[in-house]
């Protein structure tokens, strides 16, 4: 229990604990009263007025119970389901949610209600108030006429309040009376408007006959352009007149075009304002999810988009210590020894002239594989094998190509001890 909640019920209990008490007791009411025959005479009046007056008036404040009756009973209110919907969209099932759907859904009936019960009860308090000072009052049709005139804010003054009490419901039912005639006004203008299918067909048939206008002007925009140059550039004589005329109908034609398409630009602007609920929310459902989709596809592009990043970073990481290892000085390579001989490289390049290209061709590619351990005895031997028996035997002389680019000068030829050494 908050500070407002035990307000609240203190409040509530004082309010229905006010009523008449038992027995009969008085007081005395002084107040002034005004003379209708004599407008600037006014006289006091004091009487013994009933204590159950004024405990009868702060009665009708326990009215507030009809609307704790109207919630409770409401379809809304005992309605499960309802009550679910509501919890979801955060909707508070109380008095002046009830007072909203009644007056969305009948909305006349509850301000004719609201009127009449007005009307009612401030004309008994009037007359509760003003009958024991002044003899008008004491005809309830009089103190409801006088409710009446001012609760429209007429106002002829043939009566008047004369007690406090009674001038404070006048003001009350004034403020009353202005905000029902509010509540009038946006109801009726709420049922003169057109139906959603109404407006369409409106601005169909307003759309079709601004087209036939456009047209109509456009033509007339036309036909006095022609008809000034033929007036002025066709005719031998030029008449005044007459182009002075058409010129005249000419902006006028123009003033036409111009307002027929002011008129089509306001009309599409209210017919863009006619879109269908459906159809809106059909669209904004359509762009959340495209917009949920891509949020998802771009989630997974950054996921892989990191991973790449990490793989860079750790390459980078170990991309120094690769330089450096590339970078370390290689132990120099031992020579290739064929049987106890070293192959010397110049000798191996510079071939009789005598053998052919295949056999040129032999031993520095025999120099290249030495760099492979693998392969170092068996491309030695083969290469050696390959060399002494193309040497002992007699090759037919063939016009040989000048491979030797760079010297000119053929080199020595090996001799065939050194080939048969090898």
């Amino acid at each position: 229990m908050t500070l407002q909640r035990l307000g609240q019920l203190g409040l509530e209990l004082l309010v229905c604990s006010i009523h008449p008490i038992p027995g009969s007791y008085y007081f005395t009411w002084t107040t002034t009263v005004r003379v209708r025959s004599d407008p600037l005479g006014d006289t006091v009046s004091s009487v013994e007025v009933p204590v159950d007056v004024l405990l009868s008036l702060p009665m009708f404040l326990r009215l507030y119970l009809i609307c704790r009756v109207m919630l409770l009973h409401s379809k809304l209110f005992t309605d499960a389901s309802s009550r679910s919907i509501g919890a979801l969209n955060r909707i508070n099932f109380n008095t002046r949610f009830v007072l909203k759907t009644l007056m969305t859904i009948c909305p006349g009936t509850v301000l004719l209600v609201f009127m009449v019960s007005l009307w009612l009860i401030a004309s008994w308090l009037l007359r509760a108030c003003e009958r024991y000072h002044d003899d008008d009052h004491a005809n309830l049709m009089n103190s409801m006429w006088m409710i009446a005139i001012t609760f429209l804010s007429i106002g002829y003054g043939d009566i008047v309040p004369n007690t406090i009490c009674g001038r404070g419901i006048a003001v009350c039912t004034g403020i009353m009376g202005a905000g029902c005639t509010a509540l009038v006004v946006a109801v009726l203008a709420r049922k003169l408007e057109l139906t959603r299918a109404e407006k369409h067909v409106h601005n169909f048939m307003m759309d079709t006959q601004l087209t036939k206008r456009l047209k109509n002007s456009a033509a007339n925009v036309l036909r006095e352009t022609w008809l000034i140059y033929k007036y002025t550039k066709m005719v031998k004589r030029v008449n005044a007149t007459k182009v002075r005329t058409h010129q005249r109908k000419f902006l006028m034609a123009i003033y036409s075009l111009r307002k027929v398409k002011m008129d089509q630009r306001k009309l599409m602007d209210n017919a863009n304002t006619l879109i269908d609920l459906a159809k809106t929310q059909t669209s904004v459902y359509e762009m959340t999810a495209d917009m949920y989709n891509q949020t998802n596809t771009l989630a997974d592009r950054i996921e892989r988009m990191e991973k790449t990043v990490d793989t860079l970073q750790e390459k980078l990481d170990n991309l120094p210590a690769l330089i450096a290892k590339q970078l370390q000085p290689q132990p120099q390579q031992k020579r290739l020894k064929t049987r106890g001989h070293f192959i010397p490289r110049q000798a191996s390049l510079h071939l009789p002239e005598t053998q052919s290209v295949e056999n040129r061709c032999a031993l520095p590619r025999q120099s290249s594989l030495q760099q492979y351990p693998s392969f170092r005895r068996d491309s030695s031997s083969s290469s050696v094998q390959n060399l002494g028996t193309k040497t002992n035997s007699p090759s037919p002389e063939k016009p040989r190509p000048n491979l030797q680019k760079t010297s000119p000068t053929p080199s020595p030829p090996i001799s065939r001890t050194s080939s048969a050494n090898i």
